[in-house]
């Protein structure tokens, strides 16, 4: 094979992984929640875990893992809602998992979700206004 052909196959490859981006991110909803936050199932009424920027979560059920979420990071991007610009274009946070959502203290705006944002994680990603979105989210 001449140079030219491997080089025109290696340029192709890489237009292909660009083009076709492989992730391993989980699709679900996300609901959010209002304070107080205290206590959670992860650290009590101790609240050293919670990041300073506000950007945290309660794990869902399937997100839960019978406790071992606790302090997990997640990449998370609203993806899509039901009413169209919901979601804030080219917004990916990073939450940390303090709380699990069956249990919190404050109830979340919807039963089932993946993942329920504090209300400041859930306003970078989309209007805060709205009950839940959905995401995409992968662990960090």
């Amino acid at each position: 094979m001449s140079k030219p052909q491997v080089f025109l196959q290696c340029l192709l490859l890489l237009l292909c992984a660009e083009l076709f981006h492989f992730t391993l991110a989980d699709v679900g909803v996300a609901a959010q929640y209002r304070p107080p936050y205290l206590p959670t199932a992860c650290s009590g009424n101790d609240p050293s875990p919670f990041p300073s920027s506000n950007l945290f979560a309660a794990a869902g059920e399937g997100t839960w893992d019978n406790g071992a979420a606790c302090g997990r990071q997640y990449r998370v991007r609203c993806i899509s809602a039901s009413t169209p610009g919901t979601c804030k274009a080219d917004q990916t946070i990073t939450v940390k998992i303090v709380d699990r959502a069956q249990t919190s203290v404050s109830r979340p705006s919807r039963d089932g979700a993946a993942l329920v944002l504090s209300t400041t994680a859930f306003g970078a990603i989309a209007n805060p206004s709205a009950a839940w979105v959905n995401v995409e989210f992968a662990q960090v």
